[in-house]
């Protein structure tokens, strides 16, 4: 895997990947940038999202569960000094469909927690990662 990440102007910066996908990073004001694009730690973030969610839905699929819905919040402490690293991430999963099994959506998750997710593990040597979740059946608002 590669990418590449190109200086633009002031603290801008374009991120391509290997796939052929880019996004653009910014700084905040103070630090020069113009608020144009995503910071990086956001961007490391969202990947975590978005590696357990790609998880518990393939995973819910495979297990034939009716999921229509997958939204992962995530909620980030970072240490006061430099380097501002992620102390703690803390991930909520709100899974919905008509009639999911609660076993199974448990399953899901835990199985991206401590097996599957790439990011989690790797995050997860040095940040406190915690997770808890809610099923929501579409079938009874």
């Amino acid at each position: 895997m590669k990418a590449r990440v190109k200086w633009l102007d002031h603290m801008s910066f374009v991120g391509e990947s290997d796939s052929g996908h880019s996004v653009v990073m910014d700084g905040a004001a103070e630090y020069g940038g113009r608020n144009m694009g995503i910071r990086p730690m956001e961007m490391v973030l969202l990947g975590m999202g978005g590696c357990t969610a790609f998880d518990v839905v393939q995973i819910l699929k495979k297990a034939r569960q009716p999921i229509t819905d997958c939204i992962i919040e995530l909620q980030a402490e970072r240490a006061d000094s430099v380097p501002a690293v992620f102390t703690r991430i803390h991930a909520h999963y709100i899974i919905k469909g008509r009639g999911l099994v609660d076993k199974q959506v448990k399953r899901a998750v835990e199985l991206s927690a401590d097996k599957y997710c790439s990011v989690s593990m790797m995050l997860g040597e040095s940040v406190e990662i915690t997770h808890d979740y809610a099923v929501v059946d579409e079938a009874n608002p």
